[in-house]
């Protein structure tokens, strides 16, 4: 066994460990990155780059079809084929010599294999070539390993040999009947994905509406649009059994609670994420393997003495999306810097240390038709914060930049203003091209901007964005 030391030993090399890895190398701190698959992570294989990459074409093809001159052109099918192609393009045929180059460019050195803690500061290796290594940290440990699909244990299931995120965003033909059982962002995003390249989707919803975490005219919309496309949405239906027949491609027959079956060829399980920590040596820590990690605000673990121990990402439970996940990095590896100088710390509510915006300004953008996107608190979060709050919701088709955008727009906007306070505490807005509207909202839900100042924010005209005007309008009386 060989042995090396440094100041910073990351493990998982996905968007979150590439980047506070670059962080810590930034503030002179030698750093070694451990990955046990393809440098880049989940985000960049299965997960944020395929399936946007599946599911653009499918929004501009809508978007085309709502604007006259244009519709007529492009009223035939998708080019699956092209399609498939395109988000092959985008994962770099699951190669990553593009990813450890970049690591190369900057000083981070890499070692392939599966990490894990083997006590305070010391990290094991098991190479893919039987080689074990070990690494020892000087200052801190970061575990980045992200999260995987968490599916249910249900008879028949394992044999089946279900999808999940994996499977859905990198399958290399399209199935002719597919189910998929969930109701949030995976399994929407899937659904329409799936839908426009042909199949014919069944999508399971063990609750009553979609996008639960969402406002629920989110959820009711993307649901509409969804069964507009020939998704047949079944709401309040939960699966009992699992079973594939006959050989390894063979049909997968469902058992629903209502005692009813559906036949289809793949089946995906969209239901929950679970951390990936059950053998990365937690016990040998005094942690309990498979648990989440709970973090200060700038990501240190605290239930592991000496203050050696950091958690970003997926595996802290703060916020699983991929960009929250590179804010915690950055944040990570800058109090990391500063802890190895002995430099006094910049924390507290606004401080460069700590990791504010996983609680009170979250954003995501739901890339279905319509998209759907969201920041911070919805209505019912803030009063059950005990917030004395005031809805203003706006009908996205009287704006005049929506029309414009498309005939027949449909969507709605909605913020959420603390009363007390005098700020927006959320935002949320459903149509076709309103991702792009998010950073705005995030910039007066980040920075507690005044709604008497956002009055001052004049949106150009004729856009989109002109909804702030209507909202504050409204808000104004």
């Amino acid at each position: 066994m060989t042995a090396d030391a440094y100041d910073i030993v990351v493990l998982g090399a996905g968007p979150t460990g590439e980047n506070l890895a670059d962080r810590t190398r930034a503030a002179g701190l030698t750093t070694v990155i451990v990955e046990s698959e393809l440098v880049g992570g989940e985000c960049s294989y299965w997960a944020c780059m395929p399936s946007k990459a599946l599911l653009r074409p499918v929004t501009a093809r809508a978007d085309a079809r709502r604007v006259p001159g244009l519709r007529g052109l492009v009223a035939g099918p998708l080019e699956t084929p092209a399609v498939l192609a395109h988000r092959d393009a985008y994962v770099s045929h699951w190669k990553d010599d593009g990813q450890v180059a970049w690591l190369e460019s900057v000083g981070i050195d890499l070692v392939r294999g599966h990490g894990r803690l083997d006590g305070p500061r010391r990290v094991v290796v098991d190479g893919p070539d039987g080689e074990r290594r070990e690494l020892t940290a000087r200052h801190a440990v970061a575990v980045c390993t992200g999260s995987r699909a968490a599916v249910p244990d249900l008879p028949g299931l394992a044999a089946a040999r279900p999808w999940t995120s994996r499977e859905a965003t990198s399958a290399p033909a399209v199935p002719q009947r597919l189910a998929v059982v969930g109701g949030g962002v995976v399994a929407v995003e899937m659904a329409t994905a799936w839908r426009a390249l042909g199949a014919a989707v069944t999508l399971l919803v063990r609750g009553g509406g979609l996008l639960p975490r969402m406002e629920p005219f989110a959820g009711r919309l993307v649901a509409e649009a969804l069964a507009e496309a020939g998704v047949d949405v079944r709401t309040h239906t939960s699966v009992t059994e699992v079973r594939r027949n006959g050989s390894a491609d063979g049909p997968v027959t469902l058992t629903l609670d209502d005692g009813g079956r559906l036949a289809v060829d793949e089946v995906l399980f969209a239901t929950g994420r679970a951390p990936r920590t059950d053998d990365i040596g937690l016990e040998t820590v005094g942690l309990t393997p498979g648990d989440w990690l709970e973090v200060d605000d700038s990501c240190r673990v605290r239930a592991v003495g000496d203050g050696w121990l950091y958690a970003a990402g997926d595996v802290n439970h703060r916020a699983l999306m991929t960009h929250q996940g590179k804010y915690q990095a950055r944040i990570a590896g800058a109090a990391i810097g500063a802890r190895a100088r002995g430099a006094e710390e910049q924390t507290g509510r606004w401080g460069a240390h700590a990791a504010t915006a996983d609680l009170a300004a979250v954003p995501q953008v739901v890339f279905t038709d319509p998209e759907a996107a969201s920041v911070g608190l919805t209505a019912a979060e803030a009063e059950r914060q005990g917030r004395r709050v005031r809805v203003v919701d706006h009908d996205l088709a009287q704006v005049a930049g929506a029309g414009l955008y498309a005939d027949g727009y449909r969507g709605q906007a909605r913020i959420v203003v603390d009363e007390d306070r005098g700020h927006l505490v959320g935002a949320t807005f459903v149509g076709p091209g309103i991702g792009e509207l998010l950073h705005s909202a995030t910039v007066a839900v980040a920075g507690e901007v005044p709604v008497e100042r956002l009055w001052h924010a004049v949106p150009a005209y004729p856009t989109i964005s002109e909804v702030w005007l209507r909202l504050l309008e409204g808000y104004r009386g």
